[in-house]
């Protein structure tokens, strides 16, 4: 098969798999909090706090995959330097990148952090009503009501930067004609979307799942805190 046709593995399984369920669990926070106590009283606040728990469980697991990971998955890959950022500028966005290209790697490095922002704020928060972060106790009233102040306005953030991620991958399809959805649902890109020298190295699954397993084991450690 000639590289004009074929397809190249970029994705690893566990990058996607990440991806999308990053996706399920923002929906799935917002809904319990913005619906869930309304509707369903405490049984679904208390799904919003576990959805809290598992959401921090994939950030760490995303943060450790970022450094030992399939090279296309690893923070060094496509951190977007000032240098990267004015080369792909400098060729109109027409620049080849087997993973994110430095303005998608932008979008990335922010979401991520205010998703963890979002997250780890929540361990402190309280709504006074029914429900109170794991470590509210751990902290003063007043940093307590810091922290219910970040988990808001970082959500609202948050949105905003949503709307720009999904308004920017619907430029580059149509107008750059460049599909960045499909690949990180397959794990494949065209050969011309690659550069031709691409290098890519993947890692193991059991790598993977055992990143997974500390990440939940810290998360675990860190909800628990004081309470031995």
């Amino acid at each position: 098969m000639s590289r004009a046709v074929s397809s190249i593995p970029v994705w690893d399984l566990p990058t996607r798999l990440f991806h999308w369920a990053l996706v399920l669990l923002v929906a799935g926070g917002w809904l319990s909090q913005k619906y869930g106590a309304v509707l369903f009283g405490d049984i679904m606040m208390s799904w919003h706090k576990w959805n809290g728990y598992t959401l921090l469980t994939l950030l760490l697991f995303r943060i450790l995959w970022g450094f030992v990971g399939t090279s296309t998955a690893r923070f060094t890959d496509f951190f977007p330097t000032p240098a990267r950022l004015w080369r792909y500028f400098s060729s109109g966005l027409r620049s080849k990148y087997a993973g994110h290209n430095p303005l998608g790697a932008l979008s990335v490095f922010a979401l991520l952090g205010l998703v963890s922002l979002q997250a780890f704020s929540g361990l402190f928060t309280t709504d006074d009503i029914l429900v109170n972060g794991p470590l509210r106790w751990q902290v003063s009233a007043e940093l307590a009501s810091l922290f219910d102040t970040l988990h808001s306005r970082a959500f609202d953030i948050l949105l905003v930067l949503i709307v720009i991620h999904i308004a920017a991958i619907a430029f580059y399809r149509f107008v750059a004609r460049d599909d960045l959805l499909t690949p990180m649902l397959t794990g494949r890109k065209t050969a011309h979307q690659v550069p031709a020298d691409a290098s890519i190295k993947f890692r193991s699954l059991w790598l993977a799942l055992g990143c997974l397993i500390v990440a939940a084991v810290l998360v675990w450690l860190g909800v628990n805190f004081g309470r031995w």
